[in-house]
């Protein structure tokens, strides 16, 4: 399998003036081409710290860390990632189009490149017809929708999602869970994805990570034996429920309840 992130002993300590904070330590991960990998813990776990190592927006302080085989640097420089926030960071004077055109507008694209693929990851997501609207003319789910179109509109391999679904009511969060699921297979990206709900984890992932307390480290790794092809009612079935109940006790055993936070 090719290897898509590499993490090896890594570790990311912050320098206060009340002392360090040991975000990361001895973290070993490697995550293949292809995988939808989702990160769960309490808050300040060091999930998002990991992922904001893999986009080169925090630098670890020990161990070694690639990306496509390259440093996280060289591989932001590459654009070889996509990134979603928890908010949808949209510009309020911009339409949906120029929103997701944005990236590329930064990376030079001719007018006619932008707009199909504009057009195309649209598509993907489910917004054709929306293209004129404003961010405050659509729901939080559709805007968390283009915030995800404007992360592949360059077409790169890796997706990164930091709890991208988190503010959004149940019924929605299913909704959208169930079309990124869909969106994965037809565009067989990576995706490394950050929840703190535990059959939103189950239900998206190939392998869950299971994260403890500060300092962040990884306590378990679950391979998923659900099919690809997930309906929503898969989540009442008895693989489903004991997948889930692994994940609860590594979150158990990682000491993860005393911070109130799963």
């Amino acid at each position: 399998m090719t290897s898509v992130v590499s993490a090896q002993n890594l570790g990311l300590t912050f320098p206060t003036g009340d002392g360090d904070i040991v975000a990361l330590s001895d973290v070993n991960l490697t995550i293949n081409k292809g995988d939808f990998v989702s990160f769960i813990g309490p808050s300040g776990c060091g999930k998002t710290t990991f992922l904001r190592t893999i986009a080169d927006l925090e630098k670890p302080t020990s161990g070694t860390l690639s990306v496509n085989g390259m440093s996280p640097e060289e591989a932001r420089k590459a654009r070889a990632y996509g990134y979603v926030f928890q908010a949808a960071a949209l510009y309020p004077w911009r339409t949906i189009e120029k929103n997701i055109a944005l990236p590329l507008e930064i990376m030079g694209h001719s007018a006619a490149k932008q707009a199909e693929r504009v057009k195309r990851t649209m598509e993907l997501v489910n917004l054709s017809g929306f293209e004129k609207k404003y961010p405050w003319q659509l729901s939080g789910g559709m805007q968390q929708r283009a915030s995800i179109a404007r992360a592949l509109s360059f077409d790169a391999d890796l997706l990164l999602m930091d709890e991208p679904f988190g503010a959004l009511d149940e019924i929605v969060r299913d909704h959208l869970n169930s079309e990124l699921l869909k969106l994965w297979a037809r565009t067989e990206k990576t995706i490394c994805f950050v929840t703190h709900s535990i059959p939103e984890a189950v239900y998206l992932s190939t392998r869950i990570v299971v994260m403890s307390p500060r300092p962040g480290r990884v306590t378990d790794i679950i391979e998923s034996t659900l099919p690809r092809d997930r309906p929503l009612d898969i989540r009442e079935t008895p693989e489903f429920l004991a997948i889930a109940a692994r994940v609860r006790e590594g979150l158990r055993a990682g000491h993860s309840y005393e911070e109130g936070s799963v």
